[in-house]
């Protein structure tokens, strides 16, 4: 059993039990800021190592209207931290705020107008070296060139000179042997170099790619034009800031991205989502170097649900992901109560 099926069978287990809604009191918090990357369609196709990053619109859709029909208040993320701002900490309702990151094209062809339909806030998180159509999606890239060949040639350390995927299976193998490689093996810098290299031996053009899957500044500034959406920043190049050694290239990536966004879209961007968003990508000298730099907000991946002491580390938030592999309202539910974030900071101390 992988790991996605073992956590389903985990959240039914709190679901039909009843053990989530005896504990949505004391742990569902004020709401939640949810956090999506893809809106579309689900394609028909076996190998799909990134297909968490992928809700489609039809779950969108039924999330939001869940969310809308338990009383919560659908908010834009700045709202919230004007209700910070003026000391309100614990809102009369629970909020839902919705959030999205890198820049999707998708999320201005499906996205926006389920959106639309609900009247429902929205944040999009922008990369600039993406909507420069200069930026390496390495994950995505390495889904590419691993399905549309039947052999690779990694180059990578410990790793075989060449190494067999033509079936889905094998293709599955060889994602779980180079993804840990690549994520955390190589520092960010020479990451993107190997994803450049990785793709010239294989065929595929990573600009091209990137230019495809994300929207460029034309596309932002009219997605920007909506009145229900809002940009934020998110890096210029999308590295795991906290694997960055040097602290000043941690700031420019922050200051810059919103400079360009700023200079691009005529936006002032005060918020801010970390690339990849989890501890070892973001932590206290980001947290710190965020606040110094002036963002109202910066969001993590961390898990969880927003509580009243969020507002006094405002560069710390976490989020609740709309992942695919759970595109069930069963899920959600019960991850809103906030059980299975409690049992796994129990387990965890």
């Amino acid at each position: 059993m992988d790991k996605h099926a073992l956590f389903r069978a985990g959240l039914d287990v709190l679901h039909y039990s009843g053990i989530a809604r005896l504990a949505a009191r004391f742990f569902s918090g004020c709401g939640a800021i949810f956090m999506l990357h893809h809106v579309r369609p689900r394609p028909s196709r076996g190998f799909a190592p990134n297909a968490g990053l992928e809700v489609t619109p039809e779950f969108l859709d039924e999330a939001i209207r869940f969310v809308k029909a338990r009383g919560y208040a659908l908010m834009a993320l700045d709202e919230l931290v004007a209700l910070w701002e003026a000391g309100e900490t614990e809102p009369e309702r629970p909020v839902a705020i919705f959030t999205l990151d890198d820049g999707y094209r998708d999320n201005a062809d499906y996205a926006l107008e389920i959106f639309r339909k609900h009247a429902c806030p929205f944040t999009v998180f922008v990369a600039p070296a993406y909507a420069d159509g200069q930026g390496e999606l390495w994950w995505s890239l390495l889904e590419e060139v691993i399905a549309h060949n039947g052999r690779v040639r990694p180059a990578l350390p410990g790793l075989p000179e060449e190494m067999r995927c033509e079936s889905d299976d094998e293709k599955m193998a060889v994602w779980h042997a180079l993804y840990p490689a690549v994520r955390w093996q190589l520092g960010e810098h020479e990451q993107r170099r190997w994803i450049r290299d990785f793709c010239a031996r294989h065929g595929v053009d990573w600009q091209e790619h990137c230019q495809k899957e994300v929207m460029d500044w034309q596309a932002l500034k009219a997605l920007a034009a909506e009145p229900l959406c809002s940009i934020g920043a998110h890096t210029v190049h999308h590295y795991a800031l906290a694997r960055l050694p040097d602290a000043e290239e941690v700031r420019q990536e922050m200051e810059i991205s919103r400079a360009r966004i700023r200079q691009e879209l005529g936006i002032e961007a005060n918020t801010l989502a970390y690339p990849y968003g989890d501890a070892g990508s973001a932590d206290v000298r980001e947290f710190e170097l965020a606040a110094q730099a002036g963002f109202s907000i910066a969001l993590t991946t961390r898990k969880g649900l927003l509580q009243p002491e969020h507002a006094l580390a405002p560069t710390a938030v976490p989020r609740l992901s709309l992942n695919g592999f759970y595109q069930n309202i069963r899920y959600l539910d019960v991850l809103l109560t906030g059980a299975p974030f409690a049992l796994a900071g129990r387990l965890a101390g």
